[in-house]
């Protein structure tokens, strides 16, 4: 009869949920997250997204745009569906479900359980960033402009919203940016940037400072676990 909290584990490009979840593969980027936080106590779900493939899945991006769509569009529809689902589990607590994911998943993470009221926090992982800055940039190393991520441009994107904008969207929900100084997806300072944002709207506008937190950690594009399962473990009630 018990109820416990879930955590959402979500993979990053051309992923699978076994480099999560198996407690047999230790990827140098997943580190078994979602085992390892199952072994503490909490329900954990890996789910598959649809950004495998290499450009295949691109295609959806392509041929949703002109329909008002993107590729996190269905990936939104997929996690209305997950949260159900989970709600209805009878050893789940439907109040205590988060989001952890890294790289896509992080990009995940920002789009996703902002819009969806089923999800009670979000951890970004190895992804938050100036967005604007990454994806116009014709001089910065770190720009999509210079990669083969064309799906990354999204439609109208920056005169709508940046990543802070996104985040500011899980108010008075509880959301998290993990971040290795030596992640080279964007430079520690473009990502402190934009997350001051997060962090001012959580503390001056919602009076809420402890909803929202930072980890910077020496290491590479990868889950740190450390800061992060603290977080779980505070805001979803789930003491070690």
């Amino acid at each position: 009869g018990e109820r416990r909290p879930v955590v959402v584990c979500q993979h990053g490009l051309e992923g699978r949920p076994r480099d999560l979840a198996d407690p047999k593969i230790d990827s140098p980027y997943y580190h078994r997250f979602a085992a390892r936080l199952a072994e503490e106590g909490f329900v954990t779900y890996a789910p598959q997204n649809p950004y495998i493939g290499e450009d295949r899945f691109r295609v959806i991006q392509r041929e949703g745009h002109p329909l008002r769509l993107s590729l996190f569009s269905f990936v939104l529809g997929q996690h209305e569906r997950t949260l159900d689902w989970l709600a209805g589990l009878e050893f789940v607590d439907p109040n205590r479900i988060g989001f952890y994911g890294l790289s896509y998943g992080g990009k995940t993470a920002v789009r996703v359980p902002p819009l969806l009221d089923g999800y009670a926090l979000s951890i970004c992982s190895g992804d938050f960033n100036e967005w604007v800055w990454k994806n116009t940039s014709i001089q910065s190393k770190y720009s999509y402009l210079l990669t083969g991520e064309y799906d990354m441009i999204e439609f109208n994107f920056a005169n709508v919203v940046n990543y802070s904008d996104l985040a500011n969207l899980m108010a008075p929900r509880p959301f998290m940016v993990e971040r290795g100084h030596d992640d080279v997806v964007a430079p520690d300072e473009w990502v402190a940037y934009e997350y001051a944002k997060t962090r001012w709207f959580y503390d001056m506008k919602m009076k809420m400072p402890e909803a929202t937190a930072i980890e910077f950690f020496s290491g590479p594009h990868t889950i740190h676990g450390q800061g992060t399962f603290e977080f779980l473990r505070q805001h979803l009630h789930w003491p070690p």
